[in-house]
């Protein structure tokens, strides 16, 4: 423990990755061509992939996902509820809801208008060959009237057990604003309820703290099995796609909190680090929740009241970092078919993909569904969505990245135009960093 005391969270949990990263090499490399190698070990035959990378790797980095997982359903309520019943005009939830959707969907918009130019720009399409062995099975996306009427549950509990958060966000808002309008026996239960957050965030930090050993198990697997040779012969387009993730994520972002609010971007980007690092590693907006309420509470000095609904609600809906892979594939799959878009078609891939974050967000693969709407509006073939999927799990690294930190610079705007905003715990350079070391000795 002495050790990662004088370690920050964010050295360790980088220490964590290159390991994982170095290790993953190292099997990839040991077992090419020989999936069935095996180790003799004092007798004992241990077969290397079976053992260590389905074995070691897979177990630990599934059950540090699922931690993480366990916490997102019981934060998003307890947190919401928090926050709504604290409010004290319930009137300012149609204001804060608008304000937050509407960020939402124009930093959507901003994301894929930057991808569709840098690829018309670099036009990483030409002289692709569009033979692939991969397949793509459209699934179908809901209506628009079956997405607003999804969004009310009509079972609050088997919402939270099918982790559908749209459902439990209109839930724990109703509930909130119940609680705040019943007088003594809502002040009571809002006691309760805040007692089990500060209980929630603490297992946050806890679970922390196990980050640099989930992230080693990880990308020990991911390097293990990632298929480099599919990223040289879609060199351009992935590059094209991660260089508009890493623009937006640091410049775009960085612009309009400056714009909008005053607040340095520096401070804002240094504290996001180990959120953005966990969104990196897991690749799930929805588990790194836990850790973006965190830091965008205790590190930024958004109010609960705001965050418990921008996070969520972000998580949810917020899709930037997949709206600039739909515009360099769009433009992408364009070129490798020879298929001529106009600035009419252009202006639709906008529109439809921009919309179509809030419409597809409760569908499992999202992205690439997503994806298949976008070119069915503009009459390009879906089966070239093959073409890309093989180098899309590590861009999705970075997607989710870009994700949790738009969520993140939202929340700020939203909190400071509400006057919910700590300038002081924003601009303190250890505001929240007391807490990531937890000394587990005296739990003994």
């Amino acid at each position: 423990m002495s050790k990662n005391r004088k370690l920050g969270l964010t050295a360790r949990i980088v220490i964590g990755m290159v390991a994982g990263i170095l290790v993953g090499f190292f099997f990839k490399a040991i077992l090419a061509g020989q999936e069935e190698r095996v180790l003799s070990l004092f007798s004992l035959a241990i077969p290397l992939k079976a053992f260590f990378v389905d074995g070691i790797f897979h177990v630990g980095g599934e059950i540090f996902i699922a931690s993480l997982k366990m916490l997102v359903v019981p934060l998003v309520f307890v947190s919401l509820v928090c926050g709504t019943c604290s409010l004290s005009d319930t009137s300012t939830l149609g204001r804060l809801g608008g304000k937050t959707i509407g960020l939402y969907l124009i930093t959507t918009a901003v994301a894929i208008t930057l991808a569709m130019t840098a690829a018309i720009l670099v036009a990483p399409g030409q002289g692709v060959d569009r033979q692939s062995d991969a397949s793509f099975d459209i699934s179908e996306a809901p209506s628009l009237a079956q997405v607003f009427i999804n969004i009310f549950p009509s079972n609050p509990i088997e919402s939270m057990a099918q982790g559908n958060m749209l459902q439990i966000i209109v839930f724990a808002v109703l509930f909130g604003i119940s609680m705040a309008l019943s007088g003594k026996p809502g002040e009571r239960l809002a006691a309760v309820f805040s007692d089990l957050s500060e209980v929630i965030m603490k297992l946050v930090t806890i679970l922390m703290n196990l980050a640099p050993y989930g992230v080693f198990f990880l990308m020990a697997k991911l390097f293990t099995t990632l298929g480099f040779e599919t990223i040289v012969s879609l060199a351009k387009y992935f590059g094209v796609v991660l260089a508009v993730l890493i623009f937006h994520g640091l410049i775009s972002y960085s612009v309009i909190l400056k714009l909008l609010t005053g607040l340095n971007p520096l401070i804002f980007l240094r504290k996001m680090r180990d959120a953005a690092l966990f969104g990196f590693s897991t690749s799930s907006s929805n588990a790194t929740m836990p850790v973006t309420m965190e830091t965008v509470t205790k590190k930024l000095g958004v109010k609960n009241s705001i965050a418990s609904f921008t996070v969520p609600l972000g998580a949810t809906i917020n899709m930037d970092g997949t709206a600039i892979m739909q515009g360099v594939a769009t433009v992408f799959i364009a070129q490798v078919y020879l298929v001529d878009l106009t600035i009419a078609d252009y202006l639709m891939v906008i529109l439809t993909a921009t919309l179509a974050s809030i419409g597809t967000a409760g569908v499992p693969g999202v992205g690439l569904i997503m994806l298949a709407m976008v070119l069915q509006q503009v009459g390009l073939p879906v089966e070239g969505i093959a073409l890309i999927i093989g180098v899309d799990r590590l861009l999705d690294m970075t997607r989710t990245a870009v994700n949790v930190t738009g969520d993140a610079m939202v929340s700020c705007i939203v909190g400071k135009s509400e006057k919910q905003f700590d300038q002081a715990v924003f601009d303190d350079a250890s505001a929240g960093v007391k807490d990531e070391s937890v000394d587990f000795h005296h739990l003994r």
